[in-house]
């Protein structure tokens, strides 16, 4: 063998030992990330087991309980966008450190908290507590565009396995030491979280040819600029599959913020029943999210698995309309996180796909920002109705919006198949 035939074969094993390095470390990112995501999602739950019972004792009732949450809400809708920006601006590390350090002021805060002005100031930090849609441009920059949906799943994932370790662990320091130890428990653990992002993830995730032709001109442009946040509604399809995740989600979204006193009034659940209605949410999830989703992208497209979402979602609130007791709610659950589930995961990954690497970070904030929209205004809608039509009001207009957007949807696909042929 020739000498320039060794050099070119010690080449080629040099690129496949980088390529093979360069994945290693880009999954090992990966998993890193989904720890800290579930980490986050642990003490998310773990502080519902404190403020609730923290605010009665400070003499909250149910009204100002709801402005408390509709202040949350607030926050987050604001700081969604800005926090996506300050993402791709400054880079995944920097964005997750500042989420994680934002739960730890904000569960020291709540430690403080004994008076009801002091509850309301230590959801000031909430503003930048977006971990979980900092850890999405993670694994958006480190995926492939046909792997991301699969991907973005595994999240899901930790979301339920968080939901009920948080639960569970939440309901029992807050039983044998209080409300204070559990608050202060809430900080460490999210000071162990901001260690493991220091630790495990890069400075950077966006690829290098991307980042060397933005950033400069990036960093020239504020965080607070509202033309560069809303630029990325001009892309193709961006507008149209945003608007259809609020309409669609909407209904949905009202259900979830009602369910707390559907289950109180409506069901007559006990706390500890309610702790077990929330472990099944989360078992269910942790199954779609982690064995069902990932198999369903594989085979099918983004615009087939929204459109079944949505076709469920419809067929899920027809049955709310008409359930009467937990058994049957039991039943509808499989139906409703199916559709819960795809839905949220696929107009995330197409709304990624619609806009440039270098801004992923920004339309996973705008996404961020319909979660926060949904608890704005769905506290208000939803008392509305529940107390003057019923539960069976939510489901019959989650059947009507989701069927209106379904045929929409079908017709223009019908349409377009049509063009094609043509």
């Amino acid at each position: 063998m020739s000498r320039r035939g060794e050099r070119n074969e010690e080449t080629d094993k040099a690129s496949v030992s980088a390529k093979v390095a360069d994945d290693s470390q880009r999954m090992t990112t990966i998993y890193a990330v989904y720890l800290i995501a579930a980490l986050d999602i642990t003490w998310m739950f773990l502080q519902f087991s404190v403020t609730p019972y923290l605010a009665k004792k400070l003499g909250f009732d149910t009204l100002w309980f709801g402005y408390l949450q509709t202040t949350v809400g607030v926050i987050q809708l604001l700081g969604g966008p800005m926090f996506g920006r300050f993402a791709d601006l400054f880079g995944a590390r920097t964005a997750l450190s500042l989420a994680c350090a934002s739960t730890v002021v904000f569960f020291l805060l709540l430690a403080t908290a004994d008076t009801p002005a002091m509850l309301f100031i230590h959801k000031i930090p909430t503003i930048f507590m977006h971990v979980l849609p900092a850890s999405q441009m993670v694994v958006t920059d480190l995926t492939k565009p046909e792997k991301r949906a699969d991907a973005l799943s595994k999240l899901g994932l930790c979301f339920g396995i968080g939901m009920i370790v948080g639960s569970t662990l939440g309901g029992q320091l807050s039983k044998l030491y209080g409300e204070k130890f559990t608050a202060c428990f809430g900080a460490a653990g999210s000071a162990f979280s901001l260690l493991l992002v220091l630790k495990f993830i890069p400075k950077n995730t966006k690829a290098e040819t991307t980042r060397g032709n933005t950033t400069d001109d990036n960093r020239k442009k504020s965080v607070f600029n509202l033309g560069e946040i809303t630029r990325l509604m001009k892309f193709p399809t961006v507008m149209q599959t945003f608007i259809i995740k609020i309409v669609a989600g909407l209904p949905s979204g009202i259900f979830q913020v009602m369910f707390s006193i559907i289950a109180l009034e409506f069901f007559k659940l006990q706390p500890e029943q309610n702790g077990y209605l929330m472990a099944y949410f989360g078992i269910v999830q942790m199954v779609i999210q982690g064995g069902v989703i990932g198999r369903l992208t594989a085979r099918y497209s983004d615009n087939s698995l929204l459109l079944l979402s949505i076709g469920v979602s419809s067929l899920v609130g027809l049955a709310q309309a008409y359930i009467q007791n937990v058994w049957q709610f039991c039943l509808n659950i499989l139906p409703m996180m199916f559709s819960l589930s795809v839905f949220n995961v696929i107009t995330d990954s197409m709304l990624t796909k619609s806009v440039p690497s270098s801004d992923t970070g920004t339309m996973l904030g705008l996404c961020a920002s319909v979660q926060s929209l949904l608890r704005t205004v769905g506290p208000t809608i939803g008392g509305f109705l529940y107390v003057n039509y019923g539960i069976s009001s939510i489901g019959l207009i989650q059947f009507f919006v989701n069927i209106a957007v379904f045929v929409y949807l079908l017709q223009r696909r019908l349409n377009k198949t049509a063009e094609q042929r043509k």
